[in-house]
Parts: C-alpha cells; structure tokens; sequence
C-alpha cells in the first residue's frame, strides 16, 4: 500500500490511488523510459556534480533537510525536475508542479490555494514551476507574497537567461543554480544505467553494436532524457539473436535520428549563440569558421535571410567604410535567395559571409555614428547657424537667414576652407576617424588634405582657440 504522504501527493494532483495500485504492476509498460529511470534520490543521480557533489552547499542542506526557494537555470534533459521532486522528498513536503507552457493565474492560485490549506495543517509544499520564463510580470508577481510568508518553497525551471527572463523581485527571493549538459561520461552511465536496471531495459536483454554507444551520447548532445527516449525508439527496432538477446545496429540509430539533431529554438540562447558565433567570425576574419557556424544555423533549422540580414548588419558595423562593396555583396546575396530560391540562395549568402569575413575591417563609421547620436540625444539642441539656414521668405532675409554662406562650387576643388558646418557650439567636433585599412586609408588621406586647407585658410568662420576652448568644454 501507499504510504499517507504519498496519498496526499496523488490527491492533491487528482489521481484515483485504489485504481493506481491495481495497476501498478503494468504501469511501467505505459510509462516512458525517461519517467520510470527518474532516480528518486541523490545517490541515484547521474550529473550536475559540481551542486550535489559530497561536500557542496546544495547537497548539504538537503541532508539537514533544509530547503528554500531557487530557480534552476539549465539546458533540457540535464535533470531539472528530477532535482526538484528530490529536494521535496528530501525536505518531506508535498511537489506541487505546474507548466508554464499550459497554465495560467487560475491554476496559480488554485496551487496556492492547496499549498495554504496544508500550510495550516503543518504540512510544507514545493511549488516547482517549469518553464517559469513563459510567465508574464504579472504572472510572476504572484508568486511574491507566498513565498516571502512561506506558504511555498518555490523552485522555477529556466532554458533561458533568468537575468534576463525573470523578474528581479522573484531573482531576490531564490537563490539561482546553473545546470549543465551531462557530460559524455554521465551520458553513458546513463545509458548502461537504463539497459541494466529492472525499472528500465534489463527484460529486454539488449545488445549494442560497434558505434552505437557513441553515436548515443554524440547525438544527445549533454541531454540525459534525449538519450533515454532515442534509446526507447531504438527498442522497437531492436533484432532478435538465436539466445533471446537483441542487438541494436548503428544503421537502426540513423533511422530514428535521421539527419544530426541539433536544438535550434529560436526564442532561445542556443539560437543566439549560434548567430553570435557567426558574426565573431565574420568580424574576425575567419571565413572557415564563418561558413561552419552558417552551416550549422542552416542544419538547424534557422532562416537563411535572418544571416543575410546579419551580413547587412556586419557591413556597416564591421566592415564599413574599409570596403563600401559589402554592404552591395550582402544585398545581392539577399536578391539572389530571393530570385532564385534556397538551394543557390543559401549558396549566395555564404559568398557573401566569405567576403565580408576577408573584406578588410573599420568600425570608423559604427563609433561615429554612434557617437553623433549620443551628442544628438545629451546635449543641448543647438540652433542651426542663421547662414545655414535658407531664406525663402523676405522676412528671413531680413533677419539674417543665409547670410554670409559660402557655396561651395564658388571655391576651388568644391571646398569652402575654413567655413563650419556644426552649430557654434560644436565647431571642431570629430566623429568619423578612419583608420589605415581598405578604402579608408584614401579617405584618410582626403580628410587630412582638407583639414590642412582648413587650417591654411585666411577666412575661417571662427578663429583656431574657438576649437580648442569647444575640445576643452566636451572633453
């Protein structure tokens, strides 16, 4: 029979326990793999050393059975959930669970409701949330009060940032524990675990081929519960030998898991990392590495124009003004996807990356402008020069509107020397400093040519110390 506790566990979620027992003998044939190896224990947990090792802080406090609230911040199949129903085994309190992905405030408060009714009875609730990122503010924000009075110990799950994904009033109140990818080693002995415990494959007496091991753990990528439901696919595959063993071929591997999987989401830190990868090629001139994480963005999944896009990005940000034709190359790389369809297109973009990584690289224009924009957004707004401004109007003339302007084809080579563009409190300001690669070091030499002439002119719009005492005040 089960025991109280568990009775209480198997109402509060709605489960009919009289049937449960009646079937319980049979239920492992209805219930995945991953579920029925879900240790039930530290001892029986495979990965995550580095918070549930002898000795770690984690670890400690779930021997003295203590417990508080956290958010697990992992990649999928790394444990998260597992460690959750542990700690409230561990700490003898009711697991409440609840999705994200599929709930709402109603199914909140109905959690919250349970957990305040067996506060009062003297009984403790872990409230482990999935996917916790999926809430909303609001939807986080409830969470607050119960967990500051103790209604509630509250452990979230997270693929994503939580810096970034969750509230920092929720962040205050949990402590965040980062969760890695099972490593190769964990991986098989996961994998041994499953094929020789009787909870998992031992019935089924299997028998793995040359490779296959491997082709396992490279295919899971650090995910513990990929592993154990390709591992289950591969059972129904699995032929017969004369003794009443089974034995799984690497050809039985590739036709279940088909093509690499690769996890691509693209709401996800995996798909920025990716892109990120990318364009630190690119702008590091490694036109090798520059086509693998392409390809790789392309294997998963990912858009092809999202990376034409990209290129367009790392023209004028990396590129610049060194190779002007790269914005041009990125663009036509682009039409031809467009014109043509993937199977050029693809092609065509990753022309365009090669280029753009070995193109010679400035980011002179990306820090100007940028620079410009900070003044534009800091400063005062300083009114136009009255020469600068046009006089369609008599009134305006009158006033002084385009008085005193020096149009530039008046003047030898189109260059008026001397004259100031900026308003007067910016004469003298510097944004755009090309550097001596590509096409930059010609139009470094132009501005040098131009700064000299300004410098020489006789009729400059003000006197050289108004730029050094305009330096002086910006900094």
């Amino acid at each position: 029979m089960m025991s109280a506790a568990n009775y209480d566990l198997f109402s509060d979620i709605g489960v009919d326990v009289d049937k449960a027992e009646k079937q319980d003998s049979g239920l492992s044939l209805f219930v995945p793999l991953a579920s029925r190896m879900r240790p039930e224990s530290l001892d029986d947990y495979i990965g995550q050393s580095h918070l549930i090792g002898p000795g770690r802080p984690l670890r400690m406090a779930l021997e003295r059975k203590q417990s508080y609230s956290m958010i697990f911040w992992g990649p999928p199949g790394v444990g998260k959930t597992t460690l959750a129903l542990i700690i409230a085994k561990s700490s003898g309190a009711v697991l409440e669970q609840i999705s994200a992905v599929t709930s709402g405030v109603k199914d909140i408060r109905a959690a919250i409701d349970r957990a305040m009714s067996r506060k009062r009875q003297g009984v403790r609730t872990v409230l482990f949330v999935d996917e916790v990122h999926r809430f909303n503010k609001s939807q986080q924000d409830a969470f607050l009060p119960y967990i500051e009075n103790g209604t509630i110990i509250f452990i979230g799950a997270t693929t994503e940032n939580p810096s970034f994904e969750l509230n920092s009033a929720l962040l205050s109140r949990a402590r965040v524990y980062v969760l890695k990818k099972l490593s190769p080693e964990e991986l098989k002995a996961l994998l041994h675990h499953a094929l020789e415990s009787e909870k998992g494959l031992k019935s089924e007496n299997l028998v793995l081929a040359d490779k296959v091991e491997d082709a396992l753990i490279d295919l899971s990528e650090g995910d513990g519960r990929h592993l154990l439901n390709t591992l289950e696919m591969l059972v129904d595959l699995a032929a017969p030998y004369k003794d009443g063993s089974k034995i799984i071929t690497f050809a039985m591997v590739g036709a279940v898991a088909g093509r690499r999987l690769i996890k691509y989401d693209k709401g996800g830190d995996a798909y920025y990392d990716l892109i990120s990868a990318f364009h630190k090629s690119v702008r590091g001139s490694a036109p090798d590495a520059a086509l693998y994480w392409y390809s790789r963005i392309l294997a998963a999944g990912g858009d092809p124009l999202y990376v034409a896009r990209r290129l367009l990005a790392i023209a004028t940000e990396d590129v610049g003004l060194a190779d002007p034709r790269a914005m041009q190359v990125a663009l036509n790389a682009w039409d031809i996807y467009e014109r043509v369809g993937a199977a050029e297109g693809e092609r065509a973009i990753a022309e365009a990356a090669v280029y753009l990584a070995i193109a010679p690289k400035s980011n002179a224009l990306y820090t100007a402008f940028h620079q410009a924009r900070e003044d534009a957004e800091k400063l005062p707004s300083f009114d136009v020069p009255l020469y600068l401004r046009n006089a369609p109007t008599k009134l305006m003339e009158n006033l002084g509107y385009h008085k005193g302007y020096r149009y530039a084809h008046d003047f030898p080579g189109a260059y008026a020397a001397g004259e100031c563009f900026m308003p007067k409190e910016l004469d003298g300001r510097t944004y755009y400093k090309p550097n001596d690669r590509g096409l930059e070091i010609q139009l470094k030499a132009k501005l040098d040519y131009l700064k000299d002439l300004d410098n020489k002119a006789t009729d400059r719009r003000y006197p050289p110390e108004h730029q050094n005492e305009v330096r002086k005040r910006l900094g």
